[in-house]
């Protein structure tokens, strides 16, 4: 080899050394860029129905494979109890009128626990569970199968109201390899198919029961006024079981378990469970992992059309969606939509019922400009529409009339807030039940010393039914100094009645 090719050669062996040494001492130092790449990827089962006989070892089958991607959650929850003269400008003197209380008076910090389960869906820690879980969770940590004396912390990676579904991940190091379960096609779930649920009811770990999928499509209100159509199951599902995996016979996950219906002050299951489809949440699990989902809205109130208002449309089969109120100034009112418009096409989709426009519009982009069709006067006309960012806070406000912030029981010591669907859920308050929430309560007042408690829920004030804050307040406001309130309260899983004297 000349002394040119040789020089040449060594020249570009060193080149490449350089390089290779250099990335790895990148990567040691974590001085290289991060792939933007998703890096969740969940295993993933059939897109067949699960068939096949059932015998004697069909569930022990099941239960010994996905048992161990099952985990145990508690949460730890801390909040400063608000300072009621924020709320009145700082004006002491107002406040007192109101509400007496010490002046010295110090922020107190209350510390809620509960318990839930979730499943693990990746090897790097990502588990699944349900949003009313770990919501406003300080603290999260998470127990594994077989290991009842470790404890792992966690931490909340993204949540969704709407599905009621919340990612996290284990914070700790685990020195074994992690099993995963697989997701499945909920879509498959018939009426009388076999299912097994596994969870932490009533902080009993890792219980097994087992039932079949009892109805399709049922509504679950997950916030006021909008609704998810989730698994109706007859497996024993229980409090501490919310988060945890419901699974078909092939031991994949159809469904995470969300709610159960109650009777009274029951407050346990009855045979009839709620589970958020897996489908449903495999939709939104990349935005789970990035940490927020992003919805749209148009601000309309709509309804299916009925069969006897078809004439009135001139049409002669259902479809669309009646708008039944336009939110002033939304993006709807904006883009000509009136009241009785019946939604006819969007994004150039047809709309078949009020739940696809629904499911349509969250789908869509906010700020995109999107072409609507709908049916005025027995003729169609064409619309443009900027979709709008969805913000429920807001727009359970609007829909509500109601304060964000808590108002004042006036002279009992106590500060009501709205209760949402969510918190309902939190507190296991019985399903369709209506109240106000108890937010806080004054230790020297005389709602702390018959009993009462933040978490407790207003149901009936002197025998009338109480739903919003405002009625709640205008009832206790109306009670004069040195008399008596009849309240019926939901508190710690039962109902209760206290009599109480306005201060």
């Amino acid at each position: 080899m000349s002394s040119r090719k040789t020089t040449f050669f060594y020249t570009v062996l060193i080149a490449v050394a350089s390089v290779a040494v250099g990335m790895v001492i990148a990567s040691r130092l974590d001085l290289s860029p991060r792939s933007d790449a998703q890096m969740l990827v969940p295993q993933v089962g059939a897109s067949t129905p699960a068939t096949g006989p059932v015998d004697a070892q069909t569930f022990r089958t099941i239960a010994k494979a996905v048992t161990p991607t099952v985990v145990n959650i508690r949460t730890t929850t801390k909040r400063q109890a608000q300072d009621l003269t924020d709320m009145f400008g700082g004006n002491e003197d107002q406040l007192r009128r109101f509400f007496p209380q010490p002046r010295n008076r110090q922020p107190r910090e209350e510390v809620t626990q509960a318990a839930g389960t979730g499943f693990i869906i990746s090897k790097d820690g990502y588990i699944l569970t349900n949003n009313h879980v770990v919501e406003g969770a300080t603290k999260i940590e998470v127990g594994l199968y077989g290991e009842e004396d470790q404890i792992y912390q966690a931490r909340i990676i993204g949540r969704d109201q709407l599905t009621d579904s919340a990612l996290i991940q284990l914070t700790d190091k685990v020195s074994h390899p992690l099993p995963e379960a697989r997701l499945g096609d909920s879509t498959q779930m018939q009426p009388g198919d076999w299912v097994m649920a596994i969870g932490n009811p009533f902080n009993l770990s890792h219980t097994v029961s087992v039932g079949v999928i009892s109805a399709l499509g049922r509504p679950m209100q997950v916030a006021d006024g909008r609704f998810e159509n989730v698994l109706q199951t007859d497996a024993a599902i229980n409090p501490g079981n919310s988060g945890g995996p419901l699974l078909n016979l092939r031991g994949e996950v159809i469904g995470i378990n969300s709610a159960i219906y109650t009777e009274g002050a029951r407050g346990a299951n009855i045979g009839i469970g709620f589970a958020v489809p897996i489908n449903t949440v495999r939709e939104i699990l990349l935005q789970l992992e990035k940490g927020k989902v992003v919805r749209g809205r148009i601000g309309v109130t709509v309804a299916d059309l009925q069969r006897s208002e078809l004439a009135e449309f001139g049409l002669k089969e259902r479809r669309g969606a009646l708008v039944s109120e336009v939110i002033g100034n939304g993006p709807a009112a904006k883009a000509g939509v009136e009241p009785g418009d019946l939604i006819v096409e969007f994004n150039g989709k047809p709309i078949a019922n009020r739940q696809a426009l629904i499911n349509v519009v969250m789908a869509s982009r906010p700020g995109a400009s999107v072409p609507i069709k709908v049916q005025r006067d027995k003729v169609e006309k064409s619309l443009s529409v900027t979709v709008e960012e969805l913000n429920l806070d807001a727009e359970a406000n609007r829909a509500t009339g109601e304060p964000s912030d808590a108002e004042v029981g006036s002279g009992f010591g106590m500060t009501l807030g709205p209760l949402g669907a969510d918190m309902a859920r939190r507190l296991q308050v019985p399903s369709g039940t209506r109240g106000v929430l108890v937010s806080d309560v004054d230790p020297t007042g005389t709602a702390a010393r018959k009993g009462i408690r933040p978490g407790d829920v207003i149901l009936q004030i002197n025998r009338r039914p109480v739903e919003t804050i405002t009625e709640a307040s205008k009832a206790l406001a109306a009670v004069q100094p040195g008399g008596a309130v009849r309240i019926l309260l939901w508190s710690e899983g039962r109902e209760r009645f206290v009599v109480i004297t306005k201060e």
